[in-house]
């Protein structure tokens, strides 16, 4: 019984340790759950022994069939035992030997990270240190590296190792890309520069652009447009003064600054462009509809007639017919609209494309009602 008892133990000990480890390190595996019940079992064939192994003077002494039953549980155990390690033999074996390994890895990746961030002393990285980029890497390493120095658990030891490892590698390549962030940083400021001027020139072809749209159109197809040139003059205004601090940086050595502000700097160009296209834009549409009015209206009806087919082709009539009939008084409105001396011809393109947009989202609603059913 003794041997037996022992020999269970043995058992129960390895299969414990395999199960602790792929919880630390395999917590999705969800073994421990499967694992508690074994380990109940174990304990109960265990207390049994114990309670015979230490009988004292003053009891009576064991029955035969007591330590029959007894060798019987633990011979039991130790086949639940042995079932539940081979059926995960190969995930405990690989668990035990990763958490070999664990202490190891945070052992190099520890002495790897110091090394990196005393490279920061050397004299052709020196000049580097203060870029905003080194200094942000340099920080989340130095953050990791008290986080595993606090790590308790293989699990969190290994985690932690990971993003040590992984911060020193960050600042490894902040290190490397340092060096041709100046180049980068007056390449961008030139660059930016030529767009600038390039923007500027197209802003000084809006007021005229606006002009023709009061002079050729009602005036209500350009009100929502009166105040893009004094937008965009001031736009260009805080492009130039960004531009102008972005050139200082790049000089003074601080070429991420310098970049941050061309991205500012590009992110009001483009809001400028938009605003002189707007009415560039709006004055093409115009004179494309004053040229032409029936092309509009005859490409908004050639979707409501593909419309209404679909609605048949899908027996679907009896929902949506009524509904896209309805559109065809909304077209005539609009085509009635368009009288006077200076038609509104903005708000007949308006009109117009609501219309279209309707027709379309009818048409999505049928393709997705028929191919639902």
């Amino acid at each position: 019984m003794v041997a037996a008892f022992l020999d269970m133990d043995r058992r129960q000990s390895v299969a414990e340790a395999g199960v602790a480890e792929s919880h630390e390190l395999a917590p999705e595996r969800n073994l421990l759950r499967q694992w508690e019940p074994i380990r109940q079992t174990c304990y109960r064939a265990a207390e049994g022994y114990l309670q015979l192994a230490h009988t004292e003077p003053d009891q009576e002494l064991a029955s035969t069939a007591d330590y029959e039953q007894a060798i019987r549980r633990i011979g039991d155990a130790t086949r639940i035992l042995d079932e539940f390690y081979e059926n995960n033999r190969g995930h405990l074996e690989h668990m035990s030997a990763l958490a070999q390994t664990v202490p190891q890895l945070a052992h190099r990746v520890r002495a790897d990270a110091h090394v990196a961030l005393e490279a920061l002393q050397a004299p052709e990285r020196a000049p580097f240190a203060h870029y905003r980029s080194v200094r942000a890497a340099v920080e989340a390493l130095e953050i990791e590296l008290r986080s595993l120095d606090s790590a308790r658990g293989t699990g969190a030891l290994r985690t932690g190792a990971h993003k040590v490892e992984e911060a020193t590698k960050v600042l490894r390549q902040a290190l490397t890309d340092a060096p041709g962030r100046q180049s980068e940083a007056r390449n961008t400021v030139a660059s930016v520069t030529t767009r600038l001027n390039a923007v500027r020139t197209r802003t000084e072809g809006l007021p005229p652009a606006f002009s023709a749209l009061l002079r050729e159109f009602n005036a209500a197809s350009s009100a929502d447009l009166s105040g893009n040139a004094q937008q965009a003059e001031v736009l260009l205004e805080r492009a130039g003064a960004r531009l102008d601090e972005a050139r200082r940086a790049a000089d003074d050595a601080r070429p991420e600054l310098a970049l941050d502000l061309a991205t500012e700097v590009r992110i009001d160009l483009a809001a400028a462009e938009e605003l002189v296209d707007s009415v560039t834009e709006r004055l093409a549409a115009l004179r494309a509809v004053r040229k032409n009015p029936e092309a509009k209206v005859d490409e908004v009806r050639f979707r409501l007639r593909d419309a209404q087919l679909l609605a048949v082709q899908r027996d679907l009539t009896a929902e949506w017919g009524s509904v896209l009939d309805a559109q065809l008084d909304r077209i005539d409105r609009a085509v009635d609209a368009l009288t006077g001396v200076h038609p509104d011809y903005w708000a007949y393109v308006r009109d117009l494309d609501a219309v279209s947009d309707f027709i379309a989202g009818v048409v999505d609603r049928m393709r997705g009602r028929a191919d639902g059913q």
